[in-house]
C-alpha cells in the first residue's frame, strides 16, 4: 500500500486530531441546511435544467432515483452518493458543470428523495446492496464511487461487498470510525411521538440513520480489509461534524488497498463538495485514471 499526503496527521495539532463528534444540535444545523437545499454553503443553487433523472428498479423491487449528466468523452463512470440528510440535487454542481471523461450519476439513497422504500434503510449492506444494483452493471465501464459523511460508509461497503465494480473509491469527509459517533439525547425523543410525527421523511430517516450508525460501522469495521481498489481519502481539517480523526481510522483498517491517497485540507470543515471543488475535481480526475 502506497501512501501520500498533503498534510500527516502528525503535523496538525492535537485537538485537530482527536476532536470527537460532540453531541450538538447546533452543530447540526448547517450539514440540514446544506444537504436538504435550505442552503448551500459558499455556493448557490446549482441549475439542473439539463439533468436527467432517471428511477432504477433495484434490488427487491425497490426503486432507486437518480441523476445522471456525461461529461466531454467519457470513459468511467463516476457514481456521488450523499450523507444524511440529504439527496441527489445535493451533488447538483457537479452535474451542471460535469467532469470531463466521466458519466457522472448521482443517485438518491435509499429512503431519501425519490428514492424507495417508505421507511428508513439504516443497514450500510442493504444500502449498498440497492445502490449497487442499481447504478453499477455489470459492463466494461470503470467506476469510481464517491462518498460524502455518511454517503462515505456507504461507498465503503459498496467497495468491500462489491469489489468486482469498483476501480476506485473516494471518501470525502467520510464517517467511519465508530469510536467516534455520538448521539444527542434529543435524537432518541425524536424517534418516536408526536416530535417524529412533525418531521419531514427526509429528517426521520436521517435521524434513525444516526441512531443505527455506531452499530453499523462496527459491523463493517472488519471488513474495509476487503477492498482492493486504490483508496483517495479527502477531509477539512477543521471539520466539526465528522472529526478529521476518522483519518487515521482508515490508515489502520484499509490494509487491503494497493494505494491509499490522503489529502488534508488544512482549515476546511465538512462541507467539501461546495467549499473545496477545485481539491475535489484534482481528487476526482487522479481517481479516474487510477481506475482506467
Amino acid at each position: 500500500m502506497s501512501l501520500s499526503a498533503t498534510t500527516t496527521l502528525s503535523s496538525l495539532p492535537r485537538d485537530e486530531t482527536d476532536r470527537a463528534g460532540r453531541p450538538s444540535i447546533s452543530r447540526a444545523l448547517p450539514v440540514i441546511a446544506a444537504t436538504t437545499g435550505w442552503a448551500r454553503p459558499r455556493g448557490h443553487r446549482a441549475d439542473l435544467s439539463a439533468v436527467r433523472r432517471h428511477t432504477v428498479v433495484g434490488p427487491a423491487g425497490v426503486p432507486i432515483s437518480l441523476l445522471a449528466r456525461s461529461g466531454h468523452a467519457p470513459v468511467a463512470r463516476l457514481v456521488l452518493v450523499h450523507g444524511t440528510p440529504g439527496s441527489a440535487s445535493g451533488w447538483g454542481g457537479w452535474l451542471a458543470d460535469p467532469f470531463p471523461g466521466f458519466h457522472t450519476v448521482a443517485v438518491d439513497r435509499p429512503g431519501h428523495g425519490a428514492s424507495g422504500p417508505a421507511r428508513a434503510v439504516t443497514g450500510l449492506v442493504e444500502q449498498a446492496d440497492l445502490i449497487a444494483g442499481a447504478v453499477l452493471p455489470d459492463d466494461d465501464c470503470a467506476n469510481v464511487v464517491a462518498g460524502h459523511s455518511l454517503g462515505g460508509a456507504v461507498a465503503a461497503c459498496i467497495a468491500a461487498r462489491h469489489g468486482e465494480r469498483v476501480q476506485a473509491l473516494v471518501l470525502v469527509a467520510a464517517a467511519l470510525d465508530p469510536a467516534l459517533e455520538r448521539v444527542h439525547p434529543l435524537q432518541r425523543l425524536a424517534r418516536r411521538g408526536p416530535l417524529r410525527a412533525m418531521l419531514p421523511r427526509s429528517l426521520r430517516h436521517a435521524n434513525d440513520e444516526l441512531l443505527a450508525l455506531q452499530a453499523e460501522l462496527v459491523a463493517l469495521a472488519p471488513h474495509l480489509a476487503r477492498i482492493r481498489c486504490p483508496v483517495f481519502v479527502v477531509h477539512g481539517t477543521h471539520d466539526r461534524l465528522v472529526p478529521v480523526a476518522n483519518v487515521g481510522y482508515l490508515q489502520r483498517r484499509l490494509v487491503g488497498a494497493p494505494a491509499l491517497e490522503i489529502d488534508l485540507l488544512r482549515g476546511q470543515d465538512h462541507f467539501l463538495p461546495w467549499n473545496a471543488r477545485a481539491q475535489l475535481r484534482r481528487v476526482f480526475a487522479a481517481a479516474g485514471a487510477a481506475a482506467c
